[in-house]
């Protein structure tokens, strides 16, 4: 399984956790997973395929994107971070 860099998207204040996003290229797919502020663990939450949500996938392959490159424009990161964690939101909403 080949996966890109991973990505802190967003944390849940109550809970105390952040949100990390990764693409498997070879699946195709966005992994989904938690980690705990006080800890370094890190715990699989879902598999998103890229045909379940196009729009999660693309969101989140442009933010790793975004990480590598050499002059990384933080306001640009820290909107597509906003962008991913919607899309997330309304993915999740859309499978209850």
């Amino acid at each position: 399984m080949q996966v890109e860099d991973v990505i802190t998207i967003s944390k849940n204040q109550n809970m105390k956790q952040s949100l990390l996003f990764a693409i498997d290229k070879e699946n195709e797919e966005v992994i989904i997973s938690t980690t705990d502020d006080r800890s370094k663990n890190i715990y699989s939450k879902e598999r998103v395929e890229k045909s379940a949500d196009n729009s999660l996938f693309y969101a989140v392959k442009t933010l790793t994107s975004l990480t590598q490159s050499d002059n990384l424009d933080l306001k640009t990161f820290k909107a597509t971070q906003k962008v991913c964690e919607m899309i997330y939101r309304n993915y999740q909403q859309s499978i209850k």
